[in-house]
């Protein structure tokens, strides 16, 4: 059989080196298409469910939230398990599915048990799923350097104008910042002062939400012109929280000012961001999406930081806390250079053994067109290209090349030979 077909490929050298050169173009375009990234995805086919209740015990909110999520998420088709997770004032739910279920498939029949779900829980608490990113998601990694700025609005710039920038990238899931302190007003009460005025936290917190807002009126016309009417009540500085009224006493307003004081600080966080022992920054984390190129969203996300960038105040810049596209980079250079060592070693050799630039050439093709293949074996069974796959590839080419220098010297041997019979009975036959 092997004998049949090099001999049909001896007869068709041109359909062979046509089919050799469609490969390679086949491989080609494979490279291009197919998902650079450093680390393999082997996380688990998840979808996250987060709930936030503020102020419980971790006991309360596994009580009043997780268990009946947990308990209700069980019936999903196509689930491997459910893990739950308790803390304080935070609930998490991880729903695991088969490998081989399509992930926005999963998540839209979460979504549909969460819309049942909400009857059980407690009032205001509302459950909502995480990103659509993998645990591998992270690619990108960025701080704000800005000397200038305090942490709060160094958190309300990161919060309010770059974060919705890079979500608008292509093949991001979210961008979740860290460090610093999200701003806030805080209220101050006087215990005593409730007392006196018999109010209770609840209706100062009641009266300090209901004024806040815009209130709606009409429209009406008069002399050719038409006017709306409304109430502008959206507090925009702690004097407007200081003059909400949260009583009466014998007629006379009582004022938030009357029973406490208002002042700007930051929000209760678990944690910070510390940068090389120097301090406290503020930053992003960039998650990728399911099914997603690295190397062309992180490109992009640079690329938008750089416009993102223009707008920033004056001395504000970005720094680069942790980017996989250097990972990546060094990956496909490392294929790179160990391809092109290995073919001129390769070459050097056969020439050196066999003076026969003809067989050096013949490897020569060989090498890039067995690697175009195996990126058209990964390109088909969905196989990023990152480090593991890489050395593979980077691995099998030694295995090529000695293969390779076994076929073209056997193909020189029995060349070899059957030119010395043809010329022996060349010799023969003139002696007659």
């Amino acid at each position: 059989m092997v004998q049949k077909l090099i001999s049909l490929a001896l007869r068709n050298r041109l359909v062979v080196l046509l089919a050799a050169a469609g490969m390679f173009a086949w491989g080609i375009y494979s490279v291009n298409q197919n998902p650079i990234d450093a680390i393999p995805d082997v996380s688990e086919n998840q979808v996250i469910v987060f709930t936030e209740w503020m102020g419980r015990s971790p006991q309360v909110i596994e009580d009043q939230v997780t268990y009946p999520l947990v308990s209700n998420l069980q019936g999903i088709p196509r689930i491997k398990n459910i893990r739950g997770s308790s803390m304080f004032g935070m609930s998490f739910v991880y729903v695991i599915f088969e490998d081989n279920v399509d992930i926005y498939w999963a998540r839209t029949r979460v979504l549909e048990r969460l819309n049942f779900a909400q009857r059980l829980l407690p009032e205001d608490v509302t459950p909502s799923l995480g990103p659509d990113g993998t645990g591998v998601g992270h690619i990108y990694w960025y701080h704000l350097d800005a000397p200038r700025m305090d942490l709060g609005e160094q958190r309300a710039l990161q919060d309010w104008y770059i974060k919705f920038a890079l979500q608008t990238v292509p093949g991001v899931a979210e961008v979740a910042s860290f460090g610093g302190f999200e701003k806030q007003y805080q209220l101050v009460v006087d215990p005593v002062k409730l007392q006196f005025y018999n109010l209770s936290l609840m209706d100062v917190m009641n009266k300090v939400k209901a004024n806040n807002n815009d209130v709606g009126g009409r429209k009406f016309e008069m002399a050719d012109m038409a006017y709306i009417i409304r109430g502008l009540g959206y507090i925009k500085n702690k004097e407007d929280i200081e003059s909400i009224a949260v009583t009466q006493f014998n007629g006379i307003p009582v004022t938030v000012r009357d029973i406490g004081s208002v002042q700007m600080g930051g929000d209760l966080r678990l944690g910070i961001f510390d940068k090389d022992g120097e301090g406290e920054v503020v930053g992003g984390i960039v998650v990728m999406r399911y099914n997603e190129n690295a190397n062309k969203v992180i490109t992009a996300v640079k690329a938008k930081m750089k416009e993102v960038e223009k707008g920033l105040p004056e001395g504000v810049t970005f720094k680069t806390s942790y980017d996989r596209s250097e990972l990546i980079q060094e990956a496909i250079a490392s294929v790179r250079g160990t391809l092109i060592e290995e073919m001129i070693a390769v070459s050097l050799i056969v020439l050196v053994f066999l003076f026969h630039w003809r067989s050096a050439l013949i490897i020569l093709i060989q090498l890039p067109i067995s690697v175009a293949v195996g990126f058209i074996f990964l390109e088909a069974f969905g196989i990023s290209s990152n480090i593991m796959s890489l050395t593979g590839i980077a691995l099998a080419i030694g295995v090529v090349v000695d293969d390779g220098i076994v076929m073209v010297e056997n193909a020189y041997r029995h060349i070899s030979e059957a030119q010395l019979v043809k010329i022996n009975e060349s010799e023969k036959g003139g002696q007659s």
